[in-house]
């Protein structure tokens, strides 16, 4: 198609769950609740690590990093598809859906990053616990945490720009409630020799590299946790990983049914359910799952609830 042919887009309509508009109140106020519960309870985590200092350890500060970034991450897309469901206003500029792709992508690549950093941190806990303080001291916590954040954002740039080159010259309806990669790449008509290229480099580095990692961390832990000869050892030595493992299970799970299903398994209503999943049940379930199997974080939470109760009386 000649470049003259090509309609220059500068607004996309997201269609969201417009196929289901007998629902619409419906999946409004259970977007919103899961939003609203999703970042009080991360927000919650975040401010229960700051405030204990019994929970300034390598493994809370990870998982603050996470709490962050699924906020960060569930405002990104669940923002648009509340005030489409609640205005009726679906449109989206091209800049602004250019930057949701763009933060999209790198909040994954980062927390693909930090789960392999939690994985590691786990098998330091388990498999070395004599020299634990000293291999994960802060400056080793700040530096891994870092170099997630500061990779996530860096390598996703040219898949970003490259993108936002293409004519999307098919339609401008996006068969989405956010800018999803999957979905925008339907609506092109450039070469996509460049962008696959460069989506199997990232994926070799950003997915099956730290997948390899966090999979060896785990053979290890759950090698040294059956080599031990106490019940009470092996329990307690499996309850300091089962969550981060259970957190681990849901992502990966989630990405793979996503991204990873042959072409001919897609189905766009599917992959909202999956992208609502992961963008919004997902970060909601995390700080619960911490929470729930962490006595812990159970034991600050309590603490804290009791403090604020002995202020309101006094």
């Amino acid at each position: 198609m000649g470049k003259e042919n090509r309609t220059i887009v500068t607004v996309f309509i997201l269609l969201g769950f417009s196929d289901y508009p007998h629902l619409q109140l419906l999946i409004s106020v259970t977007v919103f609740l899961i939003f609203l519960i999703s970042v009080l309870g991360n927000f919650m985590f975040l401010m229960l690590v700051c405030a204990d200092p019994h929970l300034q350890k390598p493994m809370y500060f990870f998982l603050s990093n996470l709490a962050f970034l699924d906020i960060y991450n569930t405002s990104d897309t669940l923002s648009t598809l509340l005030r489409s469901l609640l205005t009726g206003n679906m449109f989206i500029s091209f800049s602004v859906c250019m930057t949701q792709f763009y933060f999209f992508v790198s909040l994954t690549a980062i927390e693909l990053l930090l789960l392999t950093a939690m994985a590691y941190d786990r098998y330091v806990a388990i498999c070395n616990p004599l020299h634990y303080v000293l291999i994960m001291n802060r400056r080793v916590c700040i530096l891994a945490v870092s170099a997630c954040w500061m990779l996530g954002f860096v390598v996703t740039i040219p898949q970003t720009i490259i993108m936002s080159q293409f004519s999307f010259c098919r339609s401008n309806k996006i068969n989405h409630f956010f800018c999803d990669p999957a979905a925008l790449m339907k609506l092109h008509c450039s070469d996509v020799l460049n962008l696959e290229i460069l989506i199997l480099i990232e994926g070799m580095f950003l997915a099956v590299i730290p997948s390899g990692l966090t999979v060896t961390s785990y053979v290890y832990i759950v090698s040294s946790i059956l080599k031990m000869h106490s019940a009470k050892g092996r329990h307690k030595a499996f309850s300091t990983c089962s969550s981060h493992l259970i957190v681990v299970i849901l992502f990966y799970g989630t990405i793979i049914c996503l991204y990873m299903r042959p072409s001919s398994m897609y189905s766009p209503k599917q992959d909202k359910l999956f992208s609502l999943l992961y963008t919004a049940l997902i970060p909601m379930l995390n700080p619960i799952i911490y929470s729930l199997r962490n006595k812990e974080v159970k034991q600050s939470l309590i603490k804290l609830i009791g403090t604020n109760y002995r202020m309101s009386i006094s």
